[in-house]
């Protein structure tokens, strides 16, 4: 639950940092997706869902695809490349709780 919170958090802060600077990325409208997706995979576990473990492909994948995009700025943006970072560790905690 941890890493979907820290997941959350990093793109959220992503797109905050984007919008302060006047300066929104390509990966902003990805990292709200994922940020909306990492917390409702909180409230599923938080319950224990009887749909955690398809949801969980789903969230994976979101999480990479926004690492992906936030990866194309990261030389430059330091919060793109902490929540590629982000998104890469949610990932793939999310695709081992698939079994």
């Amino acid at each position: 639950m941890e890493m979907l919170m820290n997941c959350a958090a990093s793109c959220e802060n992503c797109v905050s940092v984007c919008i302060n600077d006047g300066k929104p990325l390509s990966c902003c409208p990805v990292c709200l997706d994922c940020a909306d997706v990492c917390m409702m995979m909180f409230r599923l576990e938080a319950h224990n869902s009887t749909f955690l473990k398809s949801m969980y492909g789903l969230c994976a994948d979101i999480c990479e695809a926004c690492a992906a995009e936030c990866e194309k700025h990261a030389d430059y943006h330091p919060h793109c490349k902490a929540c590629m970072y982000a998104c890469r560790d949610c990932a793939e905690k999310c695709r081992s709780m698939m079994n």
